[in-house]
């Protein structure tokens, strides 16, 4: 008997369902989105509870919305009120020490605030109407609901919900860790495209391969841009420095970044050119990028036509690119980024530089020679840093770090060695780390001189080869001077 009245229903459901569907089909949508809206004002007028929905971007889909970060912090941080969900997303925080739960999609807690029982549901969205489509696009999005009695209106929208928001900030420090954030491609440009793992790089200006007179010097800036917002609003500019770093590969580019990081305790976002579609999309990586951020583009003249001079084949290779293309038919369309030079110099010294606070933009390069003189002018990369071949003081940084040591009777030869060769921090490091629980200091000293004597012949072999191809180009130049004559 019940299982015949379960069918009965079930039957019942399916053809309301099926006559619902067809019913809207036919239904002109002006029409239905009328009757969808009185309908909503009916049952509001029985309803005695209240809703206030909050979206994870802003109206125009540019800016992440601040405040819905800080509710997911609030609501991710009390365990009172995630006692009363099922169904959590885990995230290991502050290296392993706690784990942090959050909602999933379409759970809904219950919060209590001055005896006033609230409810949290994380939802979804599809944007309905044509106009919100095109500018949002089809994909969902997220928001946060808050449903509570209408008669305790004035409590929760002004009291409650500015405690929620202090209380998420305040949670949101405390498990503060730095990140390492990249660009992802996604769908539509307006689209959040920063991705993150946790920043646990262990460099510092303590064991970073360099003169100690520089390193201060650094360091002493750094501290004079974090402490300077005030003076950066005085004189009518925005808050950043931009850093070049320029030097041979293997001179310790990326470590200094880490070392400005970790000294600073700023995230890093490093942003990858190949991947951004235009300059639309590269607008909204920057926008949303916190402050006390550091932006890193390494081997910017890597990364893209950045001259300023166009290629003579440039019309060529498109042709070819194209029918490439079609011979990859049914797999993933590459795309080629349109973000141009002038794009990227809006971004980083024009009118949409202002739109953030106290950022770092770091800039590293094997060739500055390379790159356009607009590009990495003063207000835009404020200074350069040389990357040198290592020196004596650097070695006995690297000395210190690798073998724990800070004299040794083969210092002097080293020395002299390193001021007759060219030799890169990161060869220097390899030769002095040990490659067997056998070798020592002293073994490990031995291989560096190895090493260096064996740069330095190769130097003087390179320069004599190039003083005969000089020599060789100079009598061909004579010779046909005299055959003209």
């Amino acid at each position: 008997m019940m299982g015949e009245a379960w069918d009965s229903l079930g039957s019942t459901l399916a053809t309301f369902m099926f006559v619902f569907a067809m019913f809207k089909q036919h239904i002109p949508r002006q029409a239905w989105y009328f009757l969808e809206k009185h309908c909503h004002k009916l049952v509001s007028l029985f309803n005695p509870y209240l809703e206030i929905t909050l979206y994870e971007f802003s109206s125009n889909n540019f800016l992440r919305n601040k405040a819905y970060c800080e509710i997911q912090s609030y609501l991710s941080g009390r365990e009172e009120t995630s006692l009363h969900a099922s169904r959590f997303k885990a995230d290991v925080i502050n290296d392993s020490r706690r784990t942090a739960l959050s909602m999933e999609d379409y759970e809904e807690v219950s919060d209590e605030y001055k005896g006033v029982r609230v409810w949290w549901v994380l939802g979804k969205k599809v944007p309905r109407t044509p106009v919100v489509s095109f500018y949002r696009g089809s994909y969902d999005e997220r928001h946060y609901t808050l449903t509570f009695h209408k008669r305790y209106q004035e409590l929760i929208t002004g009291d409650y919900v500015n405690h929620v928001l202090e209380e998420g900030k305040a949670i949101a420090v405390r498990n503060w860790q730095r990140k390492l954030y990249k660009n992802v491609p996604s769908r539509a440009w307006y689209e959040n495209k920063w991705s993150h793992v946790y920043f646990e790089h262990p460099a510092t200006f303590d064991t970073l391969a360099m003169a100690s007179k520089k390193k201060e010097a650094i360091k002493k800036d750094l501290i004079k841009f974090t402490e300077g917002k005030e003076y950066y609003a005085e004189i009518e500019k925005a808050w950043k420095r931009g850093y070049l770093l320029f030097g041979p590969p293997g001179t310790g580019k990326s470590t200094m970044i880490a070392g400005m990081a970790n000294y600073l305790n700023y995230d890093v976002y490093d942003l990858e050119l190949t991947s951004v579609e235009n300059n639309n999309e590269l607008r909204s990586l920057l926008v949303n990028i916190s402050s006390k951020s550091i932006i890193v583009i390494e081997d910017i003249d890597c990364s893209l036509d950045l001259s300023g001079k166009r290629k003579e084949n440039e019309e060529e290779e498109e042709v070819k690119e194209e029918k490439n293309s079609v011979k990859n038919v049914g797999q993933r369309r590459k795309k080629k980024s349109n973000v141009t030079l002038s794009g990227l110099l809006n971004c980083i010294g024009g009118l949409w530089s202002t739109c953030g606070g106290e950022r770092i933009i770091v800039f590293t390069t094997n060739h500055v020679d390379k790159l356009d003189p607009a590009l990495i002018r003063r207000g835009r990369m404020d200074k350069h840093i040389e990357m040198p071949y290592c020196c004596f003081e650097a070695f006995k940084v690297l000395a210190k770090n690798y073998l724990e040591i800070e004299s040794h009777e083969l210092f002097h030869e080293i020395g002299s060695l390193l001021g007759e060769t060219d030799i890169t921090p990161a060869d220097v490091a390899e030769n002095l780390m040990p490659k067997s629980d056998e070798d020592d200091a002293g073994t490990c000293l031995k291989n560096l001189i190895e090493a260096l004597k064996a740069a330095k012949e190769r130097a003087k072999k390179n320069a004599g080869e190039e003083a005969e191809l000089k020599a060789e180009e100079a009598n061909g130049s004579i010779a046909k001077g005299n055959a003209s004559n």
